[in-house]
C-alpha cells in the first residue's frame, strides 16, 4: 500500500481538476483536504490486489451543485457519514472509493482513511466527474436484489442545522432522495453509500483512477503549474500526457447563462465556433459540423492564464482557454460511465442526445 503525502494531495487537486470536467468539487476544499488528511494521519492508497478477495468496499462522496452559494461541509462530516455508514449496514468495510475524480473529489476518502485506518481503493465509480450518483454507481443500478444504504452527514448549520440521514432501497430512488436532501441542507452535503463487494469493484469500476489523476498532477507541476508563464506548457503537458484532443481556443463564451436549481448547475459556454452543454460537468461538445464529443469522454476547459482546468462556478465572460477532450475508451472505463439509467436521466434533464454516443465496454476484470 502507498502512504498519500502532502505532494500527493496537492498533485491530486491538479490533476483531479482536468478530470473535474467542470465540477467535481471545489479546489479550494480539495487543497483543505488534502493537506488536512495528509497532516493529523497516514492516509494510504491500495490497489484492488492488495485487499482480501472477501473485502467489501463503501464509496464516499459529496452530493450537490457546486455553485451553490449556501453550501457548507466540514472534514467531520465525511468521517461521521463513514461511521454511520459502517453502524448500519451488517458487512465489514474493508476500504473506501471515490464516486470520480474532482478538483476535491479525488481527495475522497483520505481523511476517512487518515482517521479509521482503512485504506483508499485506486479506483473510482467515474474517472471523471458526473451529475448524478447513478453514473458513479457502478452498475448497481441495474444489480438484481440489491439494497443500498446510502447515508448524509452535515449541511449548512446555521441555515438547517447539522444534518444526519440514512437511507434504504433502490440506488435510483435514494440517489434522487440523496439529490433532495442536499438541496435543502445548503446544497452540498457529504456521503457514504452502497457497500459492494470486491469482486463488483474489480469488474465495474474505473481501476487505478486515483494513480492517474496523482501522476497527471505531478506532470503538471513539472511543466511549470504556478508560473503564468508556463501555463501553456501546462497544457501541453496534459494534452501530451492524456493524448488529449486540442478542439479550439479563445475567450469564453455564455451561450446559456449559469443556473443553479435540482441540486445541478445548468448551462452553456462557447469557445471558438464549439459550443459545451453541462449539467454540474461538461457532458458534450458540440461543432458546426455535429457534435465532437460526450460523455463519458473526459472534456476540460483550460485556462490559458494559470494551465488549470477551468471550474463552471469560477467562469467568465471573455477568458482566454483551450478547449480539450479525451475518449473515454483510451482511459479506465467504468460500467457507471455507460449505465443507460443515469445518462438517461440526463439526457432528459438537459435535452441533449447522450445515449447514441455511448461507447462499449469490457469488464475491467474478470
Amino acid at each position: 500500500m502507498r502512504t498519500l503525502t502532502a505532494d500527493d494531495a496537492r498533485h491530486g487537486v491538479l490533476g483531479g481538476g482536468v478530470f473535474a470536467c467542470g465540477g467535481g468539487g471545489w479546489k479550494h476544499h480539495g487543497e483543505l483536504m488534502g493537506a488536512l488528511a495528509t497532516s493529523i494521519g497516514y492516509p494510504t492508497l491500495a490497489s484492488v490486489d492488495e485487499l482480501p478477495g472477501d473485502s467489501w468496499v463503501a464509496t464516499v462522496t459529496a452530493i450537490g451543485a457546486p455553485a451553490s452559494p449556501t453550501w457548507e461541509i466540514q472534514p467531520i462530516d465525511y468521517v461521521n457519514a463513514l461511521r454511520a455508514l459502517i453502524d448500519a449496514v451488517d458487512v465489514p468495510i474493508a476500504a473506501v472509493m471515490t464516486a470520480q475524480n474532482g478538483y476535491s473529489t479525488t481527495h475522497n476518502g483520505w481523511i476517512q482513511s487518515a482517521s479509521l485506518g482503512i485504506p483508499v481503493l485506486d479506483a473510482a465509480g467515474d474517472i471523471r466527474a458526473h451529475p448524478t450518483g447513478k453514473m458513479g454507481a457502478m452498475g448497481l443500478t441495474t444489480r438484481p436484489d440489491y439494497i443500498a444504504t446510502q447515508v448524509l452527514s452535515g449541511g449548512n448549520r446555521a441555515l438547517h442545522g447539522e444534518f444526519l440521514s440514512i437511507n434504504r432501497g433502490t440506488v435510483t430512488t435514494c440517489d434522487d432522495v440523496l439529490r433532495d436532501i442536499s438541496v435543502r441542507t445548503g446544497g452540498f452535503i457529504a456521503a457514504a453509500r452502497n457497500p459492494v463487494e470486491l469482486q463488483w469493484v474489480k469488474e465495474n469500476a474505473a481501476l487505478g483512477s486515483i494513480s492517474l489523476a496523482l501522476d497527471l498532477g505531478e506532470v503538471m507541476e513539472e511543466a511549470g503549474y504556478g508560473s503564468s508563464e508556463r501555463a501553456e506548457d501546462v497544457i501541453a503537458a496534459v494534452v501530451e500526457k492524456l493524448g488529449a484532443t486540442v478542439v479550439d481556443r479563445g475567450p469564453l463564451t455564455f451561450t446559456e447563462p449559469l443556473v443553479t436549481k435540482g441540486g445541478w448547475d445548468h448551462g452553456a459556454f462557447g469557445v471558438g465556433q464549439y459550443t459545451v452543454p453541462y449539467l454540474n460537468e461538461f457532458m458534450a461538445i458540440d461543432g458546426p459540423d455535429g457534435r465532437v464529443a460526450t460523455y463519458p469522454d473526459t472534456i476540460a476547459i483550460m485556462r490559458t492564464d494559470t494551465g488549470e482546468a477551468l471550474a463552471v462556478k469560477d467562469a467568465h465572460e471573455g477568458m482566454d482557454v483551450v478547449l480539450i477532450y479525451v475518449p473515454a475508451v483510451t482511459l479506465p472505463l467504468s460500467f457507471s460511465a455507460v449505465d443507460p439509467v443515469g445518462i438517461a436521466e440526463c439526457e432528459q434533464i438537459m435535452g441533449i442526445d447522450l445515449l447514441p454516443y455511448t461507447p462499449e465496454r469490457v469488464a475491467a476484470v474478470a
